[in-house]
């Protein structure tokens, strides 16, 4: 039995014991629901984060995670087995650690992974043999090979992946407020550098999740990822077209797509909205456009998909223009109201919101606008400090114009539809 089997047999035999410390990085939407099944597996878990404030409230047992509620979290940190940190010293303690950082896009649209190498960095000063090392922050295909493993190798001189340690891409799929798809129940794709470095990666995360499927590599894992949100965003650039054309058409572009998600077969159904909102969908397209540009294609669904979706905030307002127009109003001096400014419904995450860019493009044309959301009481994002309207109705009534933007659950639509002077429905709320 050579070194590398034996390194490997260790670790898989502490993992079937539950005798294995995991860190996670980042303990956002995707890290602290990651955190909770590990450690409700068994495992000791320790969260670390540079925000202190999330830190303290994880030690207190207080989630601030709309997923991941105070009555499962507070158990897991008094019986020990799951606590936080800003000191990632705490690495060279643990068997494994997952990567759970924020990638963003740059002003220019270029990938920003500068939390995924500092993170790398991080770990490359506390990597020791038979640690595993797991990406799920969604990026471009080869960042795991072309970046994370000369960065720990390099670090580490001496240290083989496969053979001294493990190292894998699995790709996050959150979606934020989902009840009946949660981290434990959500399939999660696997990729590892090498087959041993797979193996390890499998054994893990089956402690904490029903399904693992493998792939060949950490690019194909990292191309699965991206394949997933551009096929969103892809259907959800169709979707948004088809509701531009049955305007020019003079056609109901909801009856429409009602209609045709009555055929059982070859046809999944997607809505038209304000715009992409989310981690995911409006970014991580993005990046597989632009590792492809550096290969000289031009991925041009992507592009198109992006351009018109992105558009769609200018089309709803140009709509409240139109509105107030045929109440005889001009829309530099109304009073505008915005229904639901999160992302999405029955989550006060404002990630990429296009609520954000119509109360910009609103206010750029001389509106003066407020906003109602219950999950959102104030936000401060990207040049806009607001603070959540107290009462809807009376907010309503006094706005010239109410734009729906978030169809939370909570609201009563036939009653706000009943209240404001003029209403438009970028969600189609009362069918």
């Amino acid at each position: 039995m050579t070194s590398q089997t034996i390194l490997l047999q260790a670790f898989l035999e502490r993992v079937h014991r539950r005798d294995v410390s995991v860190a996670i990085i980042g303990l956002g939407y995707v890290g602290l629901p990651l955190a909770v099944v590990f450690a409700e597996a068994g495992l000791t878990v320790v969260g670390i984060d540079l925000d202190p404030r999330k830190v303290e409230l994880l030690n207190a047992g207080e989630s601030y995670i709309e997923d991941v509620p105070t009555s499962r979290l507070a158990p897991l940190v008094q019986a020990g087995r799951l606590r936080a940190t800003t000191d990632v010293a705490v690495l060279a303690e643990c068997d494994a650690v997952s990567i759970c950082v924020p990638t963003p896009l740059r002003k220019t649209g270029d990938p920003d992974i500068s939390y995924i190498v500092d993170a790398t960095e991080q770990i490359a000063r506390y990597l020791h043999r038979g640690m595993l090392v797991v990406l799920e922050s969604t990026t471009y295909p080869g960042t795991t090979s072309e970046v994370i493993l000369p960065r720990l190798s390099d670090h580490q001189d001496g240290l083989r992946v496969g053979e001294d340690f493990f190292l894998c891409f699995s790709p996050e799929r959150v979606d934020p407020g989902r009840t009946d798809w949660t981290t434990r129940n959500t399939p999660k794709v696997m990729g590892g550098q090498t087959p041993a470095c797979l193996e390890a990666g499998q054994a893990l995360y089956g402690v904490a999740i029903e399904t693992v499927v493998p792939v060949s590599s950490p690019a194909a894992a990292e191309m699965t990822k991206l394949l997933e949100n551009t096929f969103r965003s892809v259907n959800i650039g169709l979707v948004n077209e088809v509701l531009l054309m049955c305007e020019k058409l003079g056609l109901d572009a909801w009856e429409v797509i009602e209609a045709a998600a009555s055929k059982p077969f070859g046809f999944m159904k997607f809505t038209p909205g304000p715009g992409l909102g989310g981690h995911c969908i409006p970014i991580d397209p993005l990046y597989l456009s632009w590792k492809l540009r550096t290969l000289d294609y031009t991925a041009r669904f992507i592009e198109l998909a992006s351009e018109i979706n992105t558009g769609m905030p200018r089309y709803w307002v140009q709509k409240v223009q139109d509105a107030l127009n045929e109440a005889s109003k001009s829309l530099k001096g109304s009073n505008v109201l915005v229904v639901g400014i999160a992302y999405k419904k029955d989550v006060s995450d404002m990630r990429e919101s296009p609520a954000l860019d119509i109360i910009h493009l609103l206010q750029d044309k001389g509106a003066s606008v407020t906003y109602h959301d219950p999950y959102v009481p104030d936000v401060d994002h990207d040049g806009i400090t607001m603070t959540s309207v107290p009462n809807l109705h009376a907010a309503l009534a006094d706005a010239d114009c109410a734009i729906i933007v978030t169809d939370h659950s909570t609201y009563d639509w036939p009653t706000i539809h009943a209240t404001a002077r003029v209403i438009v429905d970028t969600r189609r709320t009362l069918r």
